[in-house]
């Protein structure tokens, strides 16, 4: 970590008092912690609506019996082979599948990758968790 530098904020007590509340839930350890989370959880966004390159997840649940599903998402896998890091296919029960694909290139083409998944028929739930390089972030 670099040189820490301490700086003061003005808040109403009530707004402060929920913002501990809420740290306090999330197990973090001081107010410190939650703000460098909350300044993160900025700049990643920053990231994404600036198109950089970035990171993450896409999550889908769908029925493996419905015809073609599974070849359709693997052709649009294989079509953007540059940002599929790798997938991962997990059995929930015997009709339902999980599979959690690892993504990384630029965010409009991630974006474009996880539309296309998401709005395949057939597919029940789908996600997706932004994240970043960690190249831009300390």
């Amino acid at each position: 970590m670099g040189d820490l530098v301490r700086f003061g904020i003005s808040l109403e007590k009530e707004l402060l008092n929920k913002f501990d509340l809420q740290i306090r839930g999330k197990k973090y350890t001081n107010r410190s912690e939650a703000i460098r989370d909350l300044i993160r959880e900025v700049l990643i966004k920053s990231e994404w609506q600036k198109n950089q390159e970035v990171t993450g997840a896409i999550t889908l649940v769908y029925n493996h019996h419905k015809r073609e599903l599974v070849n359709q998402l693997m052709d649009i896998q294989h079509d953007y082979h540059d940002n599929v890091l790798s997938a991962q296919h997990l059995h929930l029960d015997h009709d339902n599948c999980l599979e959690i694909i690892a993504i990384k290139g630029r965010a409009s083409r991630v974006e474009e990758l996880f539309g296309k998944l998401k709005s395949t028929k057939g597919v029940k739930y789908s996600g997706l968790a932004r994240a970043t390089t960690g190249s831009k972030i300390i």
